[in-house]
């Protein structure tokens, strides 16, 4: 509605301005882009103490036909700082103003979402409750990765092995394969149960973060139970441009640090993008290279890679996309005293992702939207011996130590959006995904192909209430999947400022190709995949309360509360073989729930954003069968806040990212001297936090600088007697390196 405002707005004001046509007249015209870069549609563009003004088009141009004279310009938008211009205006001739970039105040432009959305809208009217994470707070945390981002995020938790170095990620109780990862709402695929994906994508390309908890299997099927994460990329503006932009940033590994290539994390990246008749051709590359060895965390070096070529207009959006990393991990030993030798373990990792996607309006009320997708994704384990004297390497020939395997997924995704009335709208689609392995350690050459059909309507039964019930259909080629996965979703107004949302949804996983084939042995790994495990089903219901916005003081206050409880049927853990007590293995564990609350406050003051959250989690305690005193649930409390402050004066952005994450309590059985016993162990607590410094030098070049792990946490104990065997829980638990410190610079340019 404002595009078209603004067209029909600049349209007249174009006549009124041509009907003046004689001399004493001249031409302002001039480009306005926002903090990050980007243009600036849509901004009001007033020359004081006169008639004359303007809006910028979606390229962030703007022109304006202004009698002869000097006059300030003044750039207003919501959100943004007023900034004003003085100009002199020759009669006959055209000036330029130099590029105007807006710098954000606290008071930010309300979050638009697209996951779980038949077209994108604000998050005020989505059925769904969406937490996001803006291209704003991403530019100010200046990450290095996307676990960077989402660690500080109430309900997040990371769990990191330093033996293959990979990471997983756990959403309000529930971890692994159940936490669907998304890229532009593609699914990004894993070898295992680990979401080591999260860690491979280019941090440089993500515009904001879309996370939505909960069942999301009607829309987004199997492995979405627990929720989804979907990593949004950056898009053109749509308008006239050449862009080009550059990123530097050094970073200690706690103390340990040696300049671009040595201890610590140095990345480059430079990226470019051009725009031309709705024609887009971009890409980018970048360096990502950590070395914290010292401190017991395998070295990586990452070179990244991205292409875009699209085409659009008013109607029609279609673009290819491709994204590469090659990946090493190095895992260096210790030399033998007497032979000098010393056994390397490296693992390379080659992940390539082609995207093609297409939105399509085909009138007012129809429109489609389709992707396709295919990844090649392999890791690569290199053992060698290597003579610290001779400089001599040679591959070793033990069992697993020079192996490899490789998966491959095909996917397609295919919607139609029509509404029948103002009131009611429907979508159909279909779902087409088709996954392969091979390597030594998996039987035969596995694949699990599923196909589905969903349909879900959204109706408003009046002005103040809206559901949306939906149903998915699915055909699993390994799996009898159930004839019908059902969900509904609630949105009741309440009041222009008040909203509750309450759902429900059935999910359903069939286990993964590693869960399955997999056989996995190392120096400290032995899990064998079980081919009888059995599909999980879950039940999940959730609800939330929003106040919008409401004053306190000066203030400008959001709040919401919300609450989840999740049971599951088949749920899949790993447990020991009984046929082999040395060996895990992946079992079906009859039940297992989540529970829990949260609660979110956003103030923005002037120029201050502060946040602060709280949730507190319940982990089904599956002991209690055998002993009715324990608690049903084993709780932990998790506490977040992010405090941003605006320098108008120096163009300068101080930010603290902060989070405490509780005990989390376990009670687990433990045998001495013969005796079996019920044990309650526990994960200690621990503060993470973040501050960071960003400084706009002008609209070309700014800085970063700031530290990591202000706490200066490396590990947190954990008194599980399970100690020494494949997974185990026990003893020190990996967080991080230590405080750290960083400097980068960035730089952008944009020519229209």
């Amino acid at each position: 509605m404002i595009k078209y405002f603004t067209i029909l707005f600049s349209f007249i004001l174009f006549v009124q301005q041509s009907t003046l046509a004689q001399n004493g007249f001249g031409t302002v015209e001039g480009s306005v882009i926002t903090a990050d870069g980007k243009a600036a549609a849509g901004v009001t563009v007033q020359v004081l103490n006169s008639n004359y003004g303007a809006s910028t088009q979606n390229n962030g141009r703007f022109a304006i036909k202004v009698k002869a004279g000097s006059y300030t310009l003044q750039f207003k938008a919501l959100g943004a700082a007023v900034k004003e211009a003085n100009i002199t205006v020759e009669a006959g001739k055209t000036t330029t103003v130099p590029g105007v970039a807006l710098e954000l105040t606290a008071l930010q432009l309300k979050d638009v979402v697209v996951t779980g959305q038949y077209a994108p809208q604000s998050m005020k009217n989505s059925v769904y409750m969406v937490r996001t994470i803006s291209a704003e707070q991403i530019r100010l945390r200046n990450p290095t990765k996307i676990q960077d981002i989402l660690t500080d995020q109430l309900g997040v938790r990371f769990t990191n092995d330093l033996t293959l170095g990979t990471s997983d990620i756990t959403l309000m109780g529930v971890s692994g394969q159940r936490v669907k990862i998304l890229m532009d709402g593609v699914p990004l695929l894993d070898r295992g149960d680990t979401r080591e994906s999260l860690n491979q994508i280019d941090i440089n390309t993500i515009d904001h973060v879309e996370l939505v908890e909960g069942p999301m299997s009607v829309s987004y099927g199997s492995d979405a139970l627990g929720g989804v994460i979907n990593l949004i990329t950056k898009r053109g503006s749509g308008g006239e441009n050449l862009r080009v932009n550059g990123r530097v940033q050094e970073e200690t590994a706690g103390k340990q640090y040696k300049g671009f290539n040595g201890s610590g994390t140095h990345q480059a990246n430079l990226g470019i993008n051009w725009e031309h008749k709705g024609w887009q051709v971009g890409g980018g590359a970048s360096r990502n290279y950590f070395d914290g060895a010292r401190l017991g965390w395998m070295p990586k070096d990452q070179y990244l890679g991205n292409a875009v070529v699209g085409y659009r207009n008013n109607k029609f959006h279609l673009w290819y996309r491709f994204d590469g990393t090659d990946e090493t991990l190095r895992n260096d030993g210790t030399p033998n005293a007497s032979t000098s030798i010393r056994i390397d373990q490296h693992f390379l990792t080659n992940r390539w992702m082609h995207q093609l996607q297409a939105e399509w309006q085909l009138s007012d009320k129809l429109s489609f939207n389709g992707a396709a997708s295919y990844t090649d994704y392999s890791r690569r384990t290199q053992t060698s011996s290597f003579n610290v004297l001779t400089g001599d390497r040679r591959l070793t020939l033990g069992t697993g130590e020079q192996d490899k395997a490789a998966f491959d997924s095909k996917f397609f995704r295919g919607t139609l959006q029509y509404k029948l009335s103002d009131a009611v709208s429907i979508q159909p689609g279909a779902e087409v995904n088709l996954t392969g392995s091979t390597g030594a350690r998996i039987l035969g050459t596995p694949t699990i192909n599923d196909y589905a059909f969903f349909v879900s309507s959204e109706i408003m039964l009046n002005k103040a209430i809206s559901i949306r019930p939906g149903a998915r259909f699915t055909k699993n080629s390994v799996y009898d999947a159930p004839p019908v996965i059902p969900s509904l979703n609630t949105k009741i107004k309440l009041s222009n400022d008040l909203d509750l949302r309450l759902a429900y949804a059935r999910g359903f996983r069939s286990p993964a190709l590693r869960e399955l084939y997999f056989n996995f042995f190392d120096a400290s790994h032995s899990i064998r995949g079980n081919e009888n495990l059995k599909a999980e089903y879950s039940n999940s219901f959730n609800g939330s309360f929003t106040w919008r916005s409401f004053k306190i003081g000066g203030a400008d206050v959001r709040s919401s509360i919300g609450g989840f409880y999740n049971q599951f049927d088949n749920f899949i853990g790993t447990g020991y073989d009984p046929a082999d007590p040395s060996v895990m293995t992946y079992i079906n564990i009859d039940k297992y729930k989540t529970t829990g609350g949260t609660l979110d406050n956003t103030i923005n003051y002037k120029n201050l954003t502060a946040k602060v959250g709280f949730s507190y989690t319940g982990v089904y305690n599956r002991l209690q069968a055998e002993d009715a005193s324990l608690p049903g649930f084993n709780w932990y409390p998790e506490v977040n806040s992010t405090l941003l402050y605006h320098l108008k004066g120096i163009k300068t952005d101080l930010s603290l990212f902060y989070k405490f994450n509780g005990k989390l309590p376990a009670y687990e059985l433990r045998t001495v001297s013969g005796v079996t016993s019920i044990h309650r162990a526990e994960r200690a607590a621990f503060h993470t936090a973040d501050l960071t410094i960003n400084k706009f030098v002008n609209s070309r070049i700014s800085l970063a600088g700031g530290v990591r792990n202000l706490f200066n946490i490396t590990n947190v104990n954990n008194t599980s007697a399970d100690v020494g065997g494949a997974h185990s829980t026990g003893g020190p638990v990996p967080i991080g390196y230590g405080r750290s410190y960083f400097l980068g610079l960035n730089f952008q340019f944009s020519k229209y």
